[in-house]
C-alpha cells in the first residue's frame, strides 16, 4: 500500500488541528522527566514543542509515515530524535516517564489491548496523555463508509471496512482504573470549526479520514471515489457558507503511583 499521508494536506488546517495538542499538553504534570515518547508525531513540529515545554532529558517522536517524517530532521535538537515505526509494533527501548499521543491511537484496533500495552511501557510515576477523535458518526464518516460499499469500489476493498475502535469517555476512565493508574482525568471536548463550505470539509478529510480509503483503492480509483463522495456530501449538506463543523475529541491523562 502507498503512504497516503501528505504533510501539506494535513497542515492546511494547522491552527484548528493544533488546539487539542495544546490542551492535552496542558494536562501533563511538570516534573523531572527522563524519557518521553510521542506516538504519531507527524511532521515533528509539535513534538519539538512537547520536548521544549515538558523538558525531558530525551524525547522520541514515532510515526509510521515516511512522508510525514521528511521534515523531522530539521526539528531535531539535543535530546530530541525521531523514528519511523508502526505504532502497532513499536516498543520503547527503556521505560517511559511520559507517553504522549495526539490524534493517532484511533488508527489502531482493540483499545483495551493497546492501552494495556502502552501502559506497560511506563516507569513508576509515569504519565499517559492521549487524545483521540470521537466524531465517527459525523456525516462525512458515514458517507465515506457508504460510498466504498458501492461499485466499483466494493470489488476492490472486499470485506474491509473502517472500524471504530474508540471507546466512550467513561469506558476509558474505567480502563485506566483497571490498568492501575492512581490519578486520571478524562474529558470529552467539542471543538467548533467554521469552514468556508463543504469543499473545505472534503479538504479536511483528505488529510485524515480519507487517507485509509486512498490506500485501499489506489490512486486512479480513489479519484472516482472522491468525486462520488463529494456528490453525496453536497447533496446532504447543501451549499452552506460558512459550514459549521463541530468536532468531538476525547482527552485523557493518567499517572501511575511512584
Amino acid at each position: 500500500m502507498v503512504d497516503s499521508w501528505n504533510p501539506g494536506q494535513y497542515e492546511r488546517f494547522k491552527s484548528e488541528r493544533e488546539q487539542p495538542f495544546w490542551d492535552l499538553l496542558g494536562m501533563v504534570e511538570p516534573g523531572e522527566l527522563r524519557f518521553a515518547a510521542d506516538l504519531g508525531c507527524g511532521t515533528g513540529r509539535l513534538t519539538r514543542e512537547l520536548h521544549r515545554r515538558v523538558a525531558p532529558k530525551k524525547t522520541l517522536g514515532v510515526d509510521s509515515s515516511a512522508s510525514m517524517l521528511v521534515d523531522c530532521r530539521s526539528f531535531e535538537e539535543p535530546g530530541l530524535s525521531f523514528e519511523l515505526a508502526d505504532i502497532a509494533e513499536f516498543a520503547p527501548a527503556d521505560k517511559l516517564d511520559l507517553l504522549f499521543s495526539n490524534a493517532a491511537l484511533h488508527w489502531l484496533d482493540d483499545h483495551r489491548e493497546v492501552f494495556a500495552r502502552i501502559a506497560s511501557w511506563l516507569a513508576p510515576g509515569g504519565q499517559l496523555a492521549v487524545q483521540v477523535p470521537a466524531n465517527f458518526d459525523h456525516v462525512s464518516h458515514r458517507l465515506a463508509a457508504e460510498v466504498v460499499r458501492e461499485e466499483p469500489f466494493a470489488e476492490v476493498v472486499g470485506e474491509w471496512e473502517r472500524g471504530v475502535p474508540v471507546l466512550t469517555p467513561e469506558a476509558y476512565a474505567s480502563l485506566l482504573f483497571e490498568l492501575g493508574f492512581e490519578k486520571q482525568r478524562v474529558q470529552l471536548v467539542v471543538y467548533p470549526h467554521v469552514l468556508n463550505s463543504f469543499e473545505d470539509l472534503i479538504e479536511w478529510q483528505k488529510g485524515t479520514l480519507l487517507t485509509v480509503y486512498r490506500e485501499r483503492l489506489g490512486e486512479e480509483l480513489y479519484e472516482s471515489f472522491l468525486q462520488r463522495f463529494r456528490e453525496r456530501l453536497e447533496a446532504e449538506l447543501g451549499d452552506a457558507r460558512p459550514l459549521f463543523y463541530p468536532f468531538r475529541r476525547i482527552l485523557m491523562w493518567a499517572s501511575l503511583s511512584l
